[in-house]
């Protein structure tokens, strides 16, 4: 039987993060499992670094096993084992790093069909994961609130991002959306909540 599959969005410092982690925690010292991140941010600038640093030290006081993949998330599966509690912490930046990974001197965003590909591989690995793993929990930010971006970049960044989120939705067994510090559940143990 597959494990369990969460899907946490919002906004920067909706509190997603710590909520994610907290609900691994408590999950996984009941069933006596391993904590696993795998952490998709690299450190480009200043503040990233920070906020990595940040969740580092968020995550001091559990026993987690950190892996980094900031791209092609299949990577991390022969890592995974039975019993693991998973968090996948995010899926905006993976996005955002395999658009502008170069293959072949060209960026994916740049190449037809590149970013289908991946999205088919992506979700084979998540499904992969979760035939190992309990309970996987994916975090990503909620970016589609603002207005059109007038960059065609932005605006196909956003259209992947959204379409992502509809499929893991659809795929995941609760979905929930982060907002003050607060969950809002839209979809809970595979029932899409009404509101």
């Amino acid at each position: 039987m597959d494990g369990k599959l969460t899907f946490i969005s919002g906004g920067v410092r909706s509190g997603k993060s710590a909520f994610a982690e907290k609900l691994l925690v408590d999950r996984a010292a009941a069933a006596q499992g391993r904590l696993v991140y795998i952490a998709s941010g690299r450190a480009l600038d200043e503040e990233m670094r920070q906020r990595i640093e940040k969740h580092k030290q968020d995550r001091a006081n559990e026993s987690w096993t950190t892996i980094e993949q900031p791209v092609d998330l299949a990577g991390a599966l022969p890592s995974i084992r039975q019993n693991d509690f998973v968090l996948w912490d995010c899926l905006t930046t993976w996005l955002a790093n395999e658009l502008y990974r170069e293959q072949n001197g060209t960026y994916c965003i740049h190449t037809e069909g590149c970013m289908e590909k991946k999205v088919v591989r992506l979700m084979e690995t998540i499904a992969a994961i979760r035939e190992k793993a309990t309970h996987v929990v994916i975090v990503s930010n909620e970016v589609l609130d603002e207005p059109a971006s007038p960059y065609e970049e932005t605006r196909q960044y956003c259209e992947w991002i959204g379409f992502l989120h509809q499929r893991l939705v659809a795929f995941s067994d609760d979905a929930i959306e982060m907002d003050y510090g607060q969950p809002l559940y839209w979809k809970k143990e595979g029932q899409v909540l009404v509101r």
